[in-house]
């Protein structure tokens, strides 16, 4: 059985159960999605392979600081490219993989009417094993583009600012935020609202897990010459412990930058703002207008798509991908031009 999201296809192998764990895995597709629009018109070469890569590195990183995961592995296809490949670390690898071995949590119905959600219900059926409904996000600076920015003053988090400044912020600290994930217009939550939707999960705990995974990917960023500024994890339940799963510190999961430049999706949705205005003040105007009528479908009230990208900035969204993932992990992985080229690339677009 296999299932689908934006970027990455989900194969389910064993279903969990209420008090065991199944396996499946993820095939990472080469697809992007910007501003929650789901698959664009373009796909970029080897994004998907690159990804894996960065997500199975840094699993086996947390999975050698004690931080419990989902990760399996990756399966090694071989020439065949066949579908039931062997399961092996991302060293045993002998190419790039495309697909990640995972263990799989129940995730159960979660009802709802308009905007409104039935969190009691997805917790009744989900028991002591469940992927907790929440994203928990991290950020060690403010970049021009955060969200942070619309919802929030300097003041709040200690800044000696007035209002926000026209460059990226450093923090002192890491801010840890809270926000839905199953929700079709996702939303930031204040403390108590998250802890009652992580249901028996303890928010504090998500709070403590989340800033260890910052620290882990900051140090290898930090390895490799890249700048970590923010990004995300989602977890499960499973009898009392907390496992990170999806996948971690990949460029479309976080933010990095290179010698002050962005390293990470983040690059493809300032393109499209630039570019594409039209399309992104609709998409704008259309989760405005689906939250005002209390609908939870936004898209269907969009009258603009996407248009497809040039050849030469497609070149450039897989070579940054590429590049990122060989510094990142210190390995030549992906044939790609050297780092500091590929960024060289991004600033001219």
């Amino acid at each position: 059985m296999a299932r689908v999201t934006s970027v990455k296809e989900f194969r389910i192998e064993e279903d969990a159960t209420a008090d065991s764990l199944g396996r499946g895995s993820f095939v990472f597709t080469d697809d992007y999605s910007v501003f929650d629009w789901g698959k664009m018109p373009d796909q970029i070469p080897e994004k998907g392979a690159s990804l894996c890569t960065m997500g199975a590195y840094n699993f086996e990183l947390l999975e050698s600081e004690g931080v419990p995961t989902h990760y399996r592995g990756v399966v090694e296809h071989g020439a065949d490219n066949g579908e039931n490949g062997e399961v092996v670390s991302l060293e045993e690898a002998s190419s790039p993989p495309w697909e990640m071995a995972i263990d799989l949590t129940q995730v159960p119905d979660l009802p709802n009417e308009g905007r409104e959600y039935d969190y009691d219900s997805y917790h009744e059926a989900a028991g002591e094993n469940y992927l907790i409904p929440l994203e928990i996000v991290f950020r060690n600076r403010v970049p021009v583009g955060s969200s942070l920015r619309r919802r929030t003053e300097p003041a709040d988090h200690g800044l000696d600012f007035e209002s926000w400044p026209d460059e990226p912020v450093d923090l002192a600290e890491p801010i840890v935020e809270f926000s839905t994930k199953y929700e079709e217009g996702d939303r930031y939550l204040e403390r108590e609202e998250a802890d009652y939707i992580a249901g028996t999960a303890d928010v504090d705990a998500l709070e403590d897990v989340a800033l260890e995974v910052n620290r882990i990917v900051t140090e290898q960023a930090e390895s490799a010459g890249l700048d970590h500024q923010d990004g995300k994890i989602e977890c499960l339940y499973y009898q009392g412990e907390i496992r990170v799963a999806d996948v971690v510190g990949t460029f479309d999961e976080n933010r990095f930058s290179y010698e002050g430049t962005q390293l990470s999706k983040e690059v493809l949705r300032q393109y499209h703002k630039r570019t594409q205005p039209e399309w992104v003040q609709a998409v704008e105007q259309a989760k405005a207008e689906a939250k005002r009528e209390d609908v939870a479908d936004w898209k269907s009230l969009c009258d603009v798509d996407p248009e497809p990208l040039a050849d030469e900035v497609v070149e450039t969204a897989r070579d940054m991908y590429c590049a990122g993932a060989n510094a990142y992990t210190g390995r030549e992985l992906f044939d790609a031009p050297p780092l500091s080229s590929a960024i060289g690339a991004v600033r001219r677009l």
